[in-house]
């Protein structure tokens, strides 16, 4: 395919172009820089070995209210008997406020409702932090913003250790010894491998955020040793970068004593009815992370009780968490941010640029309940096209027609010069807040390259000869392009664009976008899906374009690096393999495919960086996703709660709620409120109404 024009690399890339004569269009160049913004908070560093570690504590504690009311009546066995045989040790010294005191809740305000507990299913728990409140994982990520890159490889956490062999491929991983699930049953190795073998591996089955075996490198395997152990076998030698994988949300397993029974290979059932085996009314489900739900009430509240179980301390022994309680307003998103304003919710990812001016307005009065801190630009929308023209989602002959121009780079380029992202990030909201974004890394990742990242300007004349280019003409005066005779009936270029009507953001930048292509003299048309719905459209491919907030491996690069490319039949979000097929790659793809597996697979950190430039300049010379805008988040969070991490990222490895260990954070004594709706209750039994009183 010959394209517009050549883009030829020099030093500060220079760029050549090749135009026809009757061609006006932009030349290719770097994006321009992005304005300062206020209120930025500065990262506190600290080394990865500060953060925790495991070991045995000559004594422990617990709530009084749990000793008295539980202990001695012989509901739980003491502490020391529901703990690990080597605790997890958060240590003091990377805690901002030190050892906690007990008690109080933390209320949550989210947009999204549950469809369930069966997190390995593919169920969504609402999103907003609750099933990061649920899930423990193999390794943890989410605290590393606070470690230099240098020293970044993940955290342990449900694996305490492990080991390479000597030829690099295998890896011998040590699972926590003597944990147990929240309702007093034991965690062990037939949980890692219930969640590998029935549920990653199993082709009938989708976990939430997306884990096949691809996500742990092509060919990787994994095999019980023993109770506590565990071993991989990888295609590579030391890949390095699959320990990010393990951690949330690719590797979370469920209790497989209560999930096994309802999986199609063990019983009967049909793999929608595992699924929906757990519904959000399901209350005490078994979970590794520090509070329970309890109490679910339709479009009202979530309510999550402290885990008993628990296997994580602080260095005086103190059973985590110090919070006793979650709850979970079901609202919309834009109300988090209203509500943790105003102080009657505690804690918001303020991510919608909407709210902006008037949430920093509210923060600067001295008598504000929150405080408000700005991180980097690490939140960023994109376009995606589906580029599947081999049968993923089983498009008709107008959709198969539209993957066919997705995949030609002249109209791929068209559309990205017809944008005028400026005015994109202005009608979100105005100020230096939002950034032009052509596409591929965010800017606030330290693996971004400005002058590796190719931008098209706007230029809607140079857009318009594009599609010409693309044999797309106006031939019946509508205004809107038509298919070549031959093509789709020779009607309107009309494409669905995919959208999750759960953020004010997303559909803000949607209908921008559509306004936009009509002037290029495209028809988009929005089919606006809450998240649960939206998800489920995007996983089987039926759709044209999306738009998708940027994920992990955009933002941090090293977790989720496999979702980068199409290394796997479903690796990556918009171009997938058909049942029992092949991704159709282009030829670009290939080189961007070989990228990720090379950084998988190396360590050098100079060659990881080299490597990501690459990427970066591949992937926006060739418009593999259409950048849209990007911009910063701001942590929102009352006040009256201690050990918040300084310059706390509302997103980089993950959200903050996982960022700030809200199992260390606590509220002092003196500063405590009568806000929890089960006190001095606990879990119940899986299955059971309420907590157990």
């Amino acid at each position: 395919m010959r394209i517009l024009r050549r883009i030829g690399f020099t030093a500060g890339l220079a760029m050549s172009v090749a135009v026809p004569a009757h061609v006006f269009a932009s030349e290719a160049t770097i994006p321009p820089e992005p304005a300062t913004f206020p209120a930025e908070g500065k990262i506190h560093y600290v080394p990865r070995d500060s953060i925790l570690e495991f070991k045995a504590l000559p004594e422990y504690h617990e709530p009084d209210w749990v000793t008295e009311k539980y202990v001695k009546t012989g509901k739980l066995p003491p502490v020391k008997d529901r703990l690990p045989k080597e605790p997890l040790v958060f240590k003091t010294g990377n805690m901002p406020d030190g050892i906690g005191v007990y008690g109080d809740t933390m209320r949550h305000v989210i947009g999204g409702r549950p469809e369930g507990w069966n997190y390995g299913a593919g169920q969504t728990q609402g999103w907003g932090g609750i099933d990061i409140g649920l899930s423990e994982c193999l390794t943890r990520t989410a605290p590393l913003f606070q470690v230099e890159a240098k020293d970044t490889e993940p955290l342990p956490n449900l694996a305490k250790s492990w080991d390479w062999s000597s030829d690099g491929h295998k890896l011998t991983m040590h699972l926590i010894e003597g944990a147990k699930w929240s309702d007093g049953a034991p965690f062990n190795a037939d949980d890692v491998m219930f969640y590998w073998d029935d549920e990653v591996v199993d082709p009938n089955v989708s976990p939430l955020n997306g884990a096949t075996p691809e996500t742990f490198g092509v060919g990787t395997t994994l095999k019980k040793i023993d109770d506590y152990t565990v071993e991989w076998t990888f295609k590579d030698a030391f890949p390095r970068q699959y320990l990010y994988a393990m951690a949330y949300g690719t590797f979370c397993p469920g209790p497989s004593h209560i999930l096994k029974p309802q999986h199609p290979k063990y019983s009967k059932n049909t793999y929608d009815q595992f699924k929906n085996a757990f519904p959000p009314e399901y209350m005490n489900m078994p979970v590794m992370g520090a509070w329970v739900p309890v109490e679910y009430r339709p479009d009202d509240i979530i309510v999550m009780r402290r885990n008993p179980y628990y296997w994580k301390v602080d260095e005086k022994g103190n059973q985590l968490p110090y919070l006793n309680e979650l709850q979970y307003k079901l609202s919309t998103w834009a109300d988090r941010d209203v509500q943790a304003v105003a102080g009657s919710g505690d804690f918001s990812n303020l991510e919608q640029p909407e709210n902006f001016v008037a949430s920093l307005k509210r923060a600067a009065d001295k008598n504000a309940p929150a405080r408000l801190a700005f991180g980097p630009r690490l939140i960023g929308y994109n376009l995606r096209m589906n580029f599947s023209a081999n049968g993923w989602g089983n498009p008709d002959e107008r959709g198969q027609a539209i993957r066919e121009l997705n995949r030609n780079e002249d109209f791929r380029k068209a559309v990205t010069m017809a944008l005028d992202r400026k005015a994109l990030g202005d009608s979100l909201v105005k100020g230096p807040f939002t950034a032009i974004y052509p596409g591929g890394f965010s800017s606030g990742t330290s693996f971004y390259d400005r002058k590796s990242t190719v931008y098209y300007p706007f230029d809607l004349e140079g857009a318009k000869a594009l599609l010409a280019k693309a044999g797309l003409k106006d031939t019946d005066g509508d205004g809107i392009v038509n298919f070549p005779a031959g093509t789709a009936g020779g009607k309107d270029v009309e494409i669905v664009m995919l959208v999750n009507n759960d953020y004010t953001t997303d559909k803000s930048l949607a209908e921008g976008v559509v306004a936009q292509m009509e002037k290029l003299g495209l028809r988009v048309v929005l089919n606006g899906l809450n998240g649960t719905q939206r998800d489920a459209t995007q996983y089987s491919g039926r759709f044209d374009w999306l738009i998708r907030r940027n994920e992990t491996e955009l933002t941090s690069v090293v977790q989720n690096t496999e979702q980068l490319a199409p290394v796997g039949p479903k690796t990556s979000w918009n171009h997938r393999a058909p049942e029992s097929g092949q991704v159709d790659l282009m030829p670009f793809e290939k080189d961007l495919v070989d990228i990720v597996n090379k950084f998988a697979s190396t360590q050098d950190n100079d060659q990881r960086a080299e490597l990501m430039r690459n990427f970066q300049k591949i992937s926006t010379e060739h418009v593999y996703n259409v950048g849209l805008t990007e911009y910063p988040g701001a942590l929102i969070i009352n006040k009256r709660f201690s050990n918040i991490p300084q310059g706390t990222p509302i997103y980089m490895f993950n959200w903050a709620e996982d960022s700030i260990i809200r199992e260390r954070v606590f509220v002092k004594a003196d500063k405590q409120a009568k806000y929890e709706l089960f006190p001095e209750e606990l879990p119940g039994k899986p299955g059971s109404k309420g907590p157990m009183d």
